[in-house]
């Protein structure tokens, strides 16, 4: 289940993307950019559920983790920044 749910999320940021570079205005661009945000925590969460779990020095895990914070820095600097 939880593998399922991080990948739901992580792969959502993806299409999120995809349709914002597409969007017919600003509004939509923005809106899909917040979506992008909402699912790149969802991702850190289950990502932050499996290191606990794990209880493990896992590197790879560690450097997905420390991605998916980037990638929310990224989105929420777009969000803030955007103007309407």
């Amino acid at each position: 289940m939880l593998i399922f749910q991080l990948s739901k999320s992580s792969t959502s940021v993806g299409t999120n993307y995809e349709e914002a570079q597409a969007g017919s205005s600003k509004a939509d661009f923005k809106n899909k950019c917040k979506i992008c945000l909402k699912e790149a925590r969802e991702s850190n969460y289950w990502l932050r559920v499996l290191k606990e779990l794990l209880d493990d020095k896992n590197l790879e895990l560690d450097r997905l983790l420390k991605e998916s914070l980037e990638i929310k820095k990224i989105f929420g600097a777009i969000v803030k920044n955007t103007n309407l």
